[in-house]
């Protein structure tokens, strides 16, 4: 009972020795990865830093338990980051208190939606975001990204934040303003991150441009040249408080909350499925979504901010050879232990290297290869690509996604309105039926028209169905039978039974009678609850479309 409902008490009980060196080396390296990463996420979502360390903790702790993920690292990304500062920001200052009070409210709501998901086993819903969706949502969120920290990397504050044709046309025309010293700071810092990246990843490079850039800050005193610097980070662990909740505040936050509750599950479940498949165990969506609920419901209240898994962080995670969920347990005790005795470590860290550390981060989101690749498989998923990524880079963050689900599910409707209808022919050789379309030497009888319907009928759809029946029976006025292969019928409502029967009764007019072949049996249920069995008996139960023809030739 408890280990369904707690899953740590299924690995917890059984855990082997000779998978702690793993767990410990991994902890410590997104430990070393998260701080300084942690910090920058914050600032991206208009929060002190600090708190970005507190979201480091509890969330962490909660989600080892019940998650069932043994090497996803949960904790700040920068996309929800984005998302964050996009929906608050509307409603108050970043940076404020109020500001801090509704993110914290924020976390609450996405982690109630999170766990009410799970609960309710509605992690389908998710499946409603198309892949093509959310990446030109993430590569157009990338590019707001980086040039929202344009303002830290050139030390000049911008006005413009989030609509990126004014950031860049504020910073070119302010080009005379830019700090030489945070400028040369954060393309150093960039390059370094890049490069250790690509010929030393072993080398956690955020942790390098930190400890470099603090010491020269300090020895040189660089913040009296300009150079914007963290300041004094509170030392201690955060305070037990509750959300200031109102239902006002609720109201105007909640799109964002769906929006993140939405958005930070699929990027969670997409690496979790990822790491177990390789490492052969199964991860359960819907205790995925109660794992990260609770996660960001412990969150909001110990001054966090929303959480869920991310990508370089879980590869490094799985990389550095975690196993078990303490490898999670270990790196939120080590930044339990960061907060209690070396913030003070952080003071002279520049804002720059935070924002250099954003930029590098993100730049691996732009998935411009996906666009293409979509492009030629089925051009109509790269305009949702296309299509999702300009409205999010040029309309914003929020209308954006939803103008590419909207998008999405509208060519999702117009394919169904369209279903795959085909007439077959009879290949004497291979002896199957096939398409005369793409086989035309398939031999077809004058007087016996078979179609295949390769979708599920609906009201939607069923007009278009009559239009192709018309259309063929004008074409063969010889048709005596039309047999129905319903192989590929998965599922039929009422309006569409009601639609077939003024069909076949309308061809009846023409002597033309009906058959049906290897309907399904949820669709069968159906069917004769709409009393076909009675009103059409045997012409309803050939098992293919062999046996409707030796019916008709009896």
């Amino acid at each position: 009972m408890f280990k369904k409902l707690i899953p740590a008490l299924e690995w917890m009980p059984n855990y082997k020795r000779s998978d702690l060196s793993g767990d410990m080396s991994a902890g410590l390296i997104v430990a070393i990865m998260l701080i300084p990463q942690g910090m920058a996420y914050a600032m991206l979502a208009g929060l002190p830093p600090v708190i970005g360390l507190y979201a480091s903790t509890i969330p962490l702790l909660i989600y080892a338990l019940f998650g069932t993920s043994r090497q996803l690292a949960v904790g700040p990304v920068a996309m929800v980051s984005l998302l964050v500062l996009a929906g608050v920001s509307t409603i108050a200052e970043p940076g404020t208190d109020e500001y801090i009070s509704l993110v914290l409210l924020l976390m609450l709501m996405i982690g109630m939606i999170q766990f009410l998901m799970g609960v309710l086993r509605l992690g389908f819903l998710v499946n409603f975001l198309s892949h093509a969706v959310i990446s030109g949502f993430t590569s157009a969120a990338a590019i707001i990204i980086g040039l929202s920290q344009l303002k830290h990397l050139l030390g000049v504050k911008l006005d413009a934040d989030k609509d990126v044709f004014k950031i860049l046309f504020e910073s070119i025309s302010r080009v005379s303003e830019i700090n030489p010293i945070t400028l040369t700071i954060g393309l150093l810092s960039i390059l370094i991150l890049i490069g250790l990246r690509k010929f030393v990843p072993k080398i956690p490079g955020p942790l390098v441009v930190v400890v470099l850039s603090i010491s020269t800050i300090y020895f040189l005193q660089l913040q009296q040249a300009g150079v914007k610097i963290v300041g004094e980070v509170p030392k201690g662990l955060p305070s037990l408080s509750l959300p200031v909740f109102t239902l006002d505040a609720v109201m105007a936050l909640l799109p964002i909350a769906l929006a993140i509750s939405f958005i930070g599950f699929m990027e969670s479940i997409a690496m979790a499925k990822a790491i177990a498949a390789k490492e052969k165990y199964k991860v359960v969506p819907n205790k995925e979504l109660v794992g990260l609920g609770l996660a960001n419901i412990g969150g909001s209240f110990f001054a966090g901010y929303p959480v869920t898994g991310g990508f370089s962080r879980s590869a490094v995670n799985y990389q550095s050879g975690a196993k078990t969920p303490l490898a999670t347990i270990i790196t939120a005790i080590l930044i339990i232990l960061t907060l209690l005795f070396f913030t003070g470590f952080f003071y002279y860290l520049p804002n720059a290297v935070l924002a250099a550390i954003i930029m590098v981060a993100v730049y691996s989101l732009i998935d411009v290869k996906e666009a293409k690749h979509l492009f030629k498989i089925k051009s109509v998923d790269g305009w949702t690509w296309v299509i999702t990524f300009i409205a999010t880079l040029t309309i914003g963050i929020e209308q954006g996604i939803l103008i590419g689900v909207v998008f999405s599910l509208l060519v999702f409707i117009v394919r169904s309105a369209y279903p795959h209808v085909v007439e077959l022919g009879y290949l004497q050789e291979e002896k199957v039926f096939r398409n005369i379309k793409r086989y035309p030497e398939a031999k077809v009888d004058p007087e016996v028209m078979i179609f295949r319907v390769d979708a599920s009928l609906y009201f939607a759809n069923m007009t278009f169905l009559e239009d192709k029946l018309c259309e063929r029976v004008g074409e063969k006025p010889e048709t005596k039978w039309i047999i129905l292969d319903f192989s590929g019928v998965n599922s039929i409502d009422a309006v569409a039974i009601h639609s077939l029967e003024e069909i076949m009764e309308s061809c009846r007019k023409g002597d033309i009678a009906f058959h049906f072949a290897g309907i399904k049996g949820p669709v069968m249920d159906l069917l004769k609850k709409a009393n076909w069995d009675k009103k059409y008996g045997e012409n309803l139960r050939h098992l293919s479309v062999e046996h409707a023809l030796k019916a008709i030739n009896k």
